[in-house]
């Protein structure tokens, strides 16, 4: 990898870090921020929950589909080079989002954004490796680690700050001071660096196989309230593609996944709980910005803020939660973690119309932190110790490009569960309202936009409200029963950890 052996002065590392930090951030804050957006993009272009839904997903399909192909391609051509690229490509989307005169013109750049946003990811933590010498690497990784936790859980707030006093639009054009100061500072303190050792194959085919794969599903679960021949053929194409990938991958001589990473049943455990926990969290935080701002009438400001907790104790709690794996192994921390998760998404059952924050979402919140917190650094680690050495910053990317995937496919299933409870809740009631055949006919109309929909009538308005809860509440089922199987997953860890994949 050929990282740095000596220690850089002062104000290049700090001039190393500012970047990096500054960099992944503006990629992590838009994975979220945008979140608390949404019931503002959705009035303002008169989208859809399914457009709402592609909004987020154009992004994620993206990031997750070419974020290890991003790494390699710093590897190979230069750490600094395509960290450099990716801030630009990640700028000039944030400018078309900011500028975007409908929905499809946001969704197409979304997914500019997630271009530029794999390739600046996986270089933020290979330009600190080569920049750093072993002995001052983990104290660097440790400072990035807190500083973009801490810009994560300021992003949220600033951004419905932003929404509440300005424009959503300005929740993409505050990248764009940003990325300038990025690329100055990594031109300047930023030494370029590459792996000689890296393959000089890049698995196109590999990255065009995920990317149809992961496309077309997530078309066809988001699309399947609509129906029609063309959400099957894309589920089967989608389907179709992801096996061809894994038969790609477990042939190719220079993969982008490596499959024989999965012999190791530490690692297979790893990322399975990964892929649960991480869909839980996902599909539920998309949702629930709708739930605070279009049905409990909180400002986009109180609905950023509302997650406040969660973000802080798991940076605060994160130094004690590591320092589990050492005491107890990974086994447990694993198990109890997302138990603990599941119990605040069960008391999120409790909220209702109006309820106090306080005595409703706040326990929740906090219980979820503390589950997330509890498992957050020791799963990272028990990754990491699942394989050799040599293996760990593949077995890292690998495991972030599944928390991602599991975002993606989370968001999908549970909008189309929410979609199915909602219209079931909403009929029902309106049955009971003994409405004209012309009134019926116009919240018909408005249904694709769930609880955004629009009517003059107070009774018709409850009926959505409750109705989008009750789909609310299953994907809230969900949620438990993803972090119960993620507790489960943590059997395939061995509690004495360190097992080598294929020794």
């Amino acid at each position: 990898m050929h990282a740095s052996s000596k220690t850089p002065s002062a104000a290049v590392g700090r001039g190393v870090l500012v970047a990096t930090i500054l960099g992944s951030s503006m990629a992590f804050i838009d994975g979220t921020v945008v979140n608390v957006a949404l019931p503002a993009v959705q009035g303002a272009l008169h989208a859809t929950a399914s457009d709402l839904q592609w909004v987020v997903e154009s992004y994620a399909l993206l990031l997750a589909s070419l974020l290890l192909l991003g790494g390699s391609l710093g590897d190979l051509y230069g750490r600094r080079r395509i960290f450099v690229s990716g801030v630009l490509v990640f700028a000039a989307g944030s400018a078309w989002c900011g500028f975007a005169s409908s929905i499809e013109f946001l969704i197409l750049a979304r997914a500019f954004q997630g271009v530029g946003a794999a390739l600046l990811i996986p270089g933020s933590l290979a330009i600190i490796s080569s920049s750093f010498p072993a002995s001052e690497r983990g104290r660097a990784i440790g400072t990035w680690s807190g500083f973009t936790a801490i810009t994560a859980a300021i992003g949220p707030v600033l951004g419905g700050w932003l929404v509440q006093h300005g424009s959503w639009r300005w929740v993409f054009f505050i990248n764009l001071p940003l990325a300038v100061v990025v690329v100055a500072l990594t031109l300047r303190y930023v030494a370029e660096s590459r792996n000689q050792e890296a393959s000089r194959i890049l698995d196109w085919r590999g990255a065009s196989l995920a990317t149809i794969g992961l496309g077309a599903t997530t078309y066809a679960l988001i699309e399947a309230p609509h129906g029609g021949r063309i959400v099957w053929a894309m589920g089967v194409a989608g389907v179709g593609a992801l096996a061809a990938f894994l038969l790609l991958e477990a042939h190719s001589p220079a993969p982008m996944v490596s499959l024989k990473l999965f012999r190791s049943k530490d690692f297979s455990g790893a990322n399975l709980l990964t892929f649960f926990l991480y869909a839980a969290l996902s599909g539920l935080l998309f949702f629930l910005p709708l739930d605070l701002i279009q049905v409990q009438h909180y400002s986009a400001t109180q609905a950023g803020g509302a997650l406040l907790p969660l973000i802080l104790l798991i940076f605060l709690l994160s130094r004690w939660s590591g320092g589990l794996i050492a005491r107890y192994g990974a086994r447990t921390p694993l198990t109890i973690g997302p138990l603990i998760a599941a119990a605040g998404y069960a008391l999120m059952l409790r909220g209702g119309i109006g309820q106090s924050y306080w005595t409703t979402l706040f326990p929740a919140i906090l219980t979820l932190g503390l589950g997330m917190a509890i498992s957050v650094a020791p799963l990272t680690t028990a990754v990491m110790e699942s394989v050799p050495d040599s293996e760990a910053g593949v077995a890292s990317g690998v495991n972030n490009a599944v928390s991602r995937i599991a975002g993606l496919l989370a968001v999908a299933v549970f909008g189309l569960v929410l979609s199915f409870g909602f219209n079931r809740a909403l009929t029902h009631s309106l049955d009971h309202l003994a409405l004209s055949s012309e009134a019926l006919q116009s919240i018909n109309r408005e249904r694709p936009k769930l609880a955004g929909a629009e009517t003059g009538d107070p009774r018709v308005r409850r009926a959505i409200n409750e109705a989008f809860l009750s789909g609310y509440r299953d994907i809230i089922l969900i949620s438990i029963a993803l972090s119960v199987l993620s507790a489960f997953s943590a059997r395939m860890i061995s509690s004495s950890n360190r097992e080598t994949a294929g020794s």
